[in-house]
């Protein structure tokens, strides 16, 4: 790596199972629920759990799942072939500029592993990596998980690089601005008026904000300054947490129980939006956009919308775009 003069940015995604299998989603299930910072529970209880129940019984409920939503034409799931248009997209747009520029990405979960991109980057001549976590709230079990996962590819490392971490970003200008242009373009498209727009965000344990995690306040702040760009139609968003399993206690309100409460008072026509997420992927084109649905209109209610995540749009580029420079000043001219 000596004389390294690229620069290089990992964007870093969840992850996904790399087939609906059995044996694919039991790989990618044990990988993701063994990570302590998904799984706060004491690790030979769990171990138990984990390997003499869930991954006897859960991969071919998941399976089922992702079957559903499964990107057959790119042969993977939705969040990898879209997160894999959105680093090309970027980079087409930085290289514009800035040739000495080098994206790629990686997954949390699953393949391709944070590790083999930090090996593409360096084999690319990175000196200086931007490893660009795609969670806009922080919690502990995303945002901390990809920056653990970033050390332990670094242990193995003679010479390592530089590296800087894309701050969160639930607050930022560019990411609401984002948000609120999307969102409008998607609601004009529609041939009805939602009576509430609900912002859904991925569930979190009670006890992890208990010890700390910042998490909900980051969905709030996001909820408030999104409001406000929606002007006249910010009044109808409220917000709400998606995604809970297990007997603990999660964030509140519950997504499911919320649309259900608001079919039966008498809305009649919701669009969902799901701010946490980078990208389409089983949370919002399955849960949300199927189980979700189902509820909201067994309940009473007649048209739902799933509005898409940012995904590889314009507004996703240019938000993306401005964040990347921003976090590159130093590093490269302006």
């Amino acid at each position: 790596m000596a004389g390294a003069g690229n620069i290089g940015i990992l964007l870093v995604n969840l992850g996904s199972p790399e087939g609906t299998d059995y044996r694919s989603m039991r790989r990618y299930l044990k990988q993701f629920l063994q990570d302590p910072r998904v799984v706060e529970i004491p690790r030979p209880l769990w171990w138990f759990v984990l390997n003499g129940i869930i991954l006897s019984t859960r991969p071919q409920k998941s399976g089922r799942k992702y079957r559903k939503i499964w990107d057959r034409q790119a042969g993977c799931s939705p969040l990898l072939a879209i997160t894999a248009k959105s680093c090309d997209r970027l980079a087409k747009r930085l290289l514009a500029d800035h040739d000495n520029l080098v994206v790629d990405w990686a997954m949390r979960y699953g393949r391709p592993s944070i590790e083999k991109g930090f090996d593409r980057l360096l084999e690319s001549g990175c000196g200086r990596i931007l490893v660009f976590p795609l969670y806009p709230q922080y919690s502990a079990s995303t945002t901390a998980s990809a920056v653990d996962a970033t050390g332990d590819a670094l242990k193995k490392l003679r010479h390592q690089p530089t590296l800087r971490f894309v701050p969160p970003y639930f607050e930022d200008e560019a990411y609401i601005n984002a948000l609120a242009v999307s969102l409008k373009r998607q609601l004009q498209e529609l041939d009805f008026s939602p009576d509430v727009i609900l912002a859904s965000y991925h569930g979190l344990p009670r006890s992890f904000v208990d010890k700390g995690d910042p998490y909900p306040s980051h969905c709030k702040r996001t909820s408030e300054l999104l409001k406000q760009a929606l002007g006249d139609q910010g009044y109808k968003l409220q917000m709400s947490y998606q995604s809970r399993v297990g007997p603990m206690e999660w964030l509140h309100p519950h997504t499911d129980e919320t649309l259900e409460k608001l079919a039966r008072s008498g809305v009649r026509n919701v669009a969902v939006i799901t701010p946490g997420f980078a990208a389409d992927c089983l949370e919002t084109l399955e849960e949300i956009a199927m189980e979700n649905a189902r509820i909201f209109k067994k309940a009473g209610g007649r048209r739902f919308v799933s509005v898409k995540c940012l995904n590889d749009s314009t507004e996703a580029i240019d938000m993306m775009k401005t964040i990347v420079l921003r976090e590159l000043e130093g590093w490269i001219a302006k």
